[in-house]
């Protein structure tokens, strides 16, 4: 080999000496690699879309001896708390079980990203297990997608996302395995038309979604069957938001008072169920039917948000509401009030006994029902506890029935009511409307004052 040459061998290590040192000079960061579309199922894209939207809550409460079945110790004892809450409006208002925050004397917040933040509790309904709580998050929070439980399919995939156990962000996957379920907790709880789902919800999941394969919730996580393995329950997300409008209603936070009762009649669509008496809304040019389109300038989906584009408005202030009428879109200002002080439960038996308030529908337009009753009466309120409330009864309803008599008016309703032998009714049945279906149910009630002991 001639003198001053280089060999292939020789060139082949001089190369790598060369990369070598260069590569300790210029240390370069590895570059990861993006997931292929193969890895990125439709299950991973679900969770991606609502994952900033799912946030964990932690909190401790004292138990007494009365509070438990069994405690050795006699005494007081402090107890901590998991769950799960869902982002229903970017200034932090997160919805999740009434159970999970029940009696927690510091509701902590954890966000995706990390951030603890303490809960105030808004509002909450025992009845239906759910609560409003309310964060002051630094920045706007993303908003959970909110899809529809009226087309649900038994062996569908959903997904649930949850604090399982402490376990932040738990992702866990199955089908909906039956509907329209009915499950006793206990002596005095009892979830009716819920989503069976075998997808894993545990201890710590409660308050948070299960979705659909497209990333829309269309349930809240509530419950587990002890000792049974591939069986939990949901609240179907559409009675989850009718609860959630009454939590979030400007009215029963005090902030103002317009009087729209908003009815979600089918996905994307909301109309006017009811307008309150008196209220600004029975001044402005509105009517029961009308179809919302926007309400102080933002776009109305669901009920949930007339409530919504209120929350940081005052008594006095004037917003615009945009509706459609057949095929005529129109546009009302109302001013915002006070809202009004309870009448004394005294004065008014049908609010004292029953927990409702209601206002009479108008012949022509309760023929937009189509309903096979000659009238009715739009529920307005429903008293929170009241024995209308543990019934589920929902503002937005329409009251047709109780027992074997119609209730077209207020004064069908006095009278039943009113009669001497009201009692021997019990438990009380009724009829109410709620969008195309007609429900009924019993209330347990009593027109007898409780003797004091």
């Amino acid at each position: 080999m001639p003198h001053g040459t280089t060999g292939p061998r020789q060139g082949l290590v001089a190369l790598f000496s060369f990369l070598a040192t260069l590569a300790m000079l210029n240390p370069a960061t590895p570059t990861r690699l993006s997931a292929s579309e193969l890895r990125r199922t439709p299950i991973v894209r679900a969770v991606q879309r609502v994952r900033d939207s799912v946030v964990n809550i932690q909190g401790e409460k004292t138990l007494t001896p009365a509070d438990e079945e069994f405690n050795p110790f006699q005494s007081d004892r402090r107890v901590s708390g998991m769950g799960t809450g869902i982002v229903v409006d970017p200034r932090g208002y997160v919805i999740t079980n009434h159970h999970v925050v029940e009696d927690v004397e510091e509701i902590e917040v954890t966000t995706a990203d990390g951030e603890t933040l303490l809960a105030k509790l808004l509002a909450d309904d025992p009845a239906t297990d759910l609560a409003l709580i309310k964060i002051d998050p630094p920045s706007p929070l993303p908003v959970i997608p909110i899809g529809t439980s009226q087309d649900l399919m038994p062996g569908e995939p959903v997904i649930a996302v949850g604090n399982a156990y402490g376990y932040e962000h738990t992702v866990t996957r199955g089908v909906i395995s039956a509907l329209h379920r009915t499950v006793q907790v206990g002596d005095t709880q009892k979830y009716v038309d819920l989503i069976q789902t075998d997808a894993s919800i545990n201890p710590g999941n409660s308050g948070g979604p299960l979705l659909n394969i497209d990333g829309d919730m269309i349930g809240i996580n509530v419950a587990v069957r002890v000792g049974a393995q591939g069986i939990g329950f949901a609240i179907p997300v559409d009675n989850a938001m009718a609860v959630a409008v009454r939590l979030m209603s400007t009215r029963r936070l005090g902030r103002n008072w317009h009087g729209i009762v908003a009815t979600d009649r089918q996905p994307g669509k909301v109309v006017i169920g009811s307008i309150e008496e008196g209220s600004p809304a029975s001044n402005a040019d509105l009517i029961v039917g009308d179809l919302l389109l926007s309400v102080a300038g933002q776009s109305i989906h669901r009920a949930l948000d007339v409530e919504r584009a209120l929350l940081d408005k005052k008594a006095g202030d004037k917003i615009e509401v945009v509706a459609r009428r057949g095929s005529q879109e129109h546009t009302v200002s109302l001013v915002l009030a006070s809202p009004p002080t309870e009448e004394p439960a005294n004065q008014d038996p049908v609010w004292s006994v029953l927990g409702l308030r209601l206002q009479r529908i108008p012949p022509k337009v309760f023929q937009r029902y189509q309903s096979r009753y000659r009238g009715g009466l739009a529920v307005t309120a429903v008293r929170p506890g009241s024995p209308a409330a543990r019934q589920g009864i929902r503002r937005g309803d329409v009251l047709v029935g109780m027992h074997v008599w119609e209730t077209i008016s207020l004064d069908n309703v006095r009278y039943i009511l009113n009669r001497p032998d009201f009692e021997q009714f019990a438990p009380l049945k009724f009829y109410i409307l709620r969008g195309s279906e007609t429900l009924y149910g019993h209330m347990v009630v009593s027109t007898t004052p409780r003797r004091r002991h």
